[in-house]
């Protein structure tokens, strides 16, 4: 059975998108990697990976380090989880979150936060 690009499309948001949300609640450690979508979508990851850009325009990592940006962002700004707590969260180590976190951003993730509390009344 052939599905359609946007069909893949968004089954690969939708199945994201759910992990995501597991991975905030503790309900696993474990962030999947694009193989293991692709798995759970029993197609090939390459495949997987064309039809992705095909659609939007972005590789499927990028689509998955936006969603965590994302994440990370609201925890900084509307959570009371220290930055060690939110990388750990988001299965992190410390270090390596604000490394990533930088890299995405052009921003520390305290550099974050000090400016989202300054625009919040």
């Amino acid at each position: 059975m052939n599905k359609r690009p946007e069909e893949i499309t968004k089954d690969f948001n939708q199945i994201l998108d759910n992990h995501l949300e597991k991975i905030v609640q503790g309900e696993t450690d474990v962030y999947l990697e694009i193989q293991d979508l692709a798995n759970m979508m029993h197609i090939h990851p390459t495949h997987l990976s064309n039809t992705i850009k095909e659609v939007t325009g972005k590789a499927p990592c990028d689509i998955c380090n936006e969603k965590t940006i994302d994440i990370a962002k609201n925890l900084l700004q509307y959570s009371d989880l220290t930055i060690a707590e939110i990388a750990y969260k988001l299965t992190f180590e410390p270090t390596n979150f604000t490394k990533y976190f930088k890299k995405h951003t052009g921003q520390t993730p305290s550099q974050f936060r000090k400016k989202s509390d300054s625009l919040l009344p």
